[in-house]
């Protein structure tokens, strides 16, 4: 009896190495299809994301294996997250970053934090653009900064918008008060339907608007005018201190191996610099291209990160 139980913690302890083996074990990496954790739901933009990288590196034979796309919606991205941050070390999972990324944490709704991932490369750029309705009074940032009050929307407590809404708040010296809607269509309706003054949108979302002679671009949030929309001043241009993007970025667990990091940065460097990821992304969604390794990832997450606990402080989301 002593003997098998003994020959059973033998195998069960050669499982357990084989597991915690090192990518630079005599296996070649990677030899197994990578999990690809999508936080939210099919057809989002974090699902779009994750399927066109997938489908880029799969086209252009970047790695030998294939994508497995998981599908995890829940809880403001927190179940897909969670999901993610338990495979420490785990050179097999990924995950695509969002602003749930940064604010579910934050108001203390999640069993992970951004300390539980690596961040692996960011590969493009989503700027703002600000919008008002075709008709609107206001032509210019400066005339904006002449009302005494100004309404727009955002979808959620914290978001992207609402962050954007105090910036322009606070560099405009202007009472803007931020009117929450169900989704960013019902956002669009309320400036055409001159509920709220203006808007902040992606350019994907904009520019229809703009080519239907339905709305305006004031400004957008770059640090330089946009390739889609280079008639559109940036707000520093026009004199106010305003950037904030959001960088599509890859993620994984804590504690995989320099190596694994180092490959994936780049694969995704070659995704980047291609002209499927050009055609099937950038031109169709709006979005700059951008590429950041991995190092300037987490400074870029770590700099997103305090803007988010800035503002929550100011709304005392959180203390």
């Amino acid at each position: 009896m002593s003997i098998s139980i003994a020959a059973r913690l033998a195998s069960a302890c050669a499982v357990l190495a084989l597991f915690s083996m090192p990518v630079s074990s005599n296996a070649e990496y990677p030899d197994k299809n990578i999990r690809m954790i999508i936080p939210f739901g099919a057809g989002g933009g974090s699902d779009v994301l994750a399927r066109t990288i997938g489908s880029v590196i799969k086209d252009l034979k970047l790695v030998p294996v294939d994508f497995m796309y998981e599908n995890l919606p829940g809880s403001s991205g927190a179940r897909g997250y969670k999901e993610a941050s338990r495979r420490k070390g785990d050179p097999y999972t990924m995950a695509t970053v969002s602003v749930s990324f940064f604010t579910t944490p934050l108001l203390g709704r999640a069993p992970f934090k951004q300390e539980d991932f690596t961040p692996i490369a960011a590969i493009s750029m989503s700027p703002y653009v600000l919008a008002v309705k075709n008709d609107s009074p206001y032509q210019s940032l400066k005339d904006m900064a002449q009302s005494k009050r100004l309404t727009t929307g955002t979808v959620g407590v914290v978001s992207d918008a609402r962050l954007l809404a105090d910036m322009v708040s606070k560099q405009m010296k202007v009472k803007v008060d931020v009117v929450p809607f169900d989704g960013e269509g019902e956002i669009t309706t309320g400036v055409l339907g001159k509920h709220i003054d203006f808007m902040f949108g992606n350019p994907s979302e904009i520019m229809p608007q703009i080519e239907a002679g339905t709305m305006r671009a004031l400004a957008v949030s770059a640090g330089e005018r946009l390739s889609s929309m280079p008639d559109v001043p940036t707000f520093k241009e026009q004199g106010y201190d305003i950037e904030h993007t959001m960088l599509r970025s890859v993620v994984m667990p804590k504690g995989v191996e320099p190596e694994v990091v180092a490959y994936w940065e780049n694969v995704l460097r070659k995704v980047a610099e291609s002209k499927e990821w050009k055609e099937r992304y950038l031109d169709r969604y709006k979005d700059e291209p951008r590429y950041e390794d991995a190092k300037q990832t987490a400074a870029l997450i770590q700099r997103t990160n305090e803007r988010y606990v800035a503002i929550m402080k100011e709304l005392d989301i959180i203390k």
